[in-house]
């Protein structure tokens, strides 16, 4: 009980020492530490070196917010952080294209190239990675481009992840669904449409 009381009267201390208050130090009559910021219930003053305030990116772009996911919506737009994601060093990052719930035609092949819009230019030491339906489709690669070859028909859902220079993924994409249209086997064969050639 003692150790919370001390715990919460240095938290108080230090957050009244921010708005540039005095603080004293009291003992009560059970022998508790006691911090306030009354000069009248006695103590001595404690001297509490000034907090150093670091700015935000977003502070120094006069109060601009700050903006991480570039999300799916196919526009490369930015959004904010989505809780419990890890901070992101970047204003933007997300799939360009394919577009959400784009189809991908017969005539493809199941043939794409995904392009990441990110803003500003991907860091030497960091790399990126795609991911097909929650599994690694390439290894990590300093790009903003991927193409991927002969993708089965059907739905699929692309992320790009954002790894630092020790390899940990420092941020994902919102998802974007892909849905791609191949010719059937059981299917017949047209030989005047070129989408079956």
């Amino acid at each position: 009980m003692n150790k919370a009381l001390v715990i919460l009267a240095l938290g108080l201390s230090v957050s009244l020492t921010a708005g540039a208050q005095n603080i004293y130090r009291t003992t009560d009559a059970q022998g508790n530490v006691v911090f306030t910021d009354n000069p009248e219930r006695g103590g001595e003053e404690v001297d509490l070196k000034p907090l150093t305030v670091v700015p935000g990116r977003s502070d120094e772009r006069a109060g601009a917010p700050a903006m991480i996911d570039g999300g799916g919506n196919g526009n490369g737009g930015t959004a904010s952080a989505n809780p419990g994601q890890p901070f992101m060093p970047y204003d933007s990052f997300g799939i360009l294209s394919p577009r959400q719930e784009e189809t991908l035609p017969t005539g493809a092949a199941g043939n794409v190239q995904v392009t990441l819009g990110i803003q500003p230019d991907l860091r030497e030491d960091h790399r990126v990675r795609l991911l097909v339906d929650g599994q690694v489709s390439q290894t990590a690669m300093h790009t903003d481009t991927f193409m991927l070859n002969n993708l089965a028909r059907g739905e699929h859902v692309l992320q790009a992840e954002l790894l630092d220079a020790s390899g940990a993924v420092r941020h994902r994409t919102s998802p974007v669904t892909l849905y791609v249209q191949r010719a059937s086997v059981n299917l017949p064969q047209n030989p005047n449409n070129p989408a079956n050639n």
